[in-house]
């Protein structure tokens, strides 16, 4: 499912990016027919020359740790009449990578330049057959569905409110400012 999951290194937790596979392959048939989106090792291409030039800064900050990061590319087409190809780009490092895995980030060319669209995104991706604003909906790590909405790509999770949080805030940040010495 995953064309290049052999080449993830053992130095940075591959567990759940391995292990999350069933879980995006079986979240996705609950969506219709999804397609993986396969990152692999594409040294010297055209697509890897452009994820390095994106990713320059991740690059020069795991060289500061002394990390050798590995590249990983894919591209795909997002929109429904098979235009508008993304390319997705995932930097693996030490330094870079965390409890969740490695992050992904997304991008299209918009006027003969690469733009991302999604951002930092962990786990297996999957484009759906649904669309919004004619482009595929992305879903990620088998539950996490993103959709086309303002030239950009949205996610449809919604941030389960928690009643009194904001007034507490509020109340917390008056009395930090009531403090006599008047350091916050």
């Amino acid at each position: 499912m995953l064309a290049g999951l052999s080449a993830l290194p053992c130095g940075v937790s591959c567990y759940a990016v391995a292990h999350g596979a069933s879980s995006a392959r079986q979240a996705g048939a609950a969506h219709g027919k999804a397609d993986p989106v396969a990152l692999t090792d594409q040294r010297g291409s055209a697509l890897d020359s452009a994820a390095r030039v994106l990713n320059a800064d991740d690059l020069a900050a795991a060289a500061r740790h002394n990390d050798k990061p590995l590249v990983l590319v894919g591209s795909a087409p997002l929109s429904a009449n098979g235009a508008n190809t993304a390319l997705f780009v995932q930097v693996q490092a030490a330094s870079l990578c965390g409890s969740a895995g490695c992050s992904t980030d997304v991008y299209v060319r918009r006027n003969g330049a690469w733009a991302k669209v999604l951002d930092s995104v962990s786990g297996p991706i999957e484009l759906l057959p649904t669309t919004h604003g004619g482009f595929r909906d992305i879903l990620v790590d088998g539950s996490d569905r993103w959709v086309w909405k303002n030239n950009t790509y949205v996610d449809t999770l919604v941030a389960q409110d928690v009643p009194g949080l904001k007034a507490s805030v509020q109340e917390h940040q008056a009395q930090m400012d009531e403090q006599p010495d008047g350091s916050r």
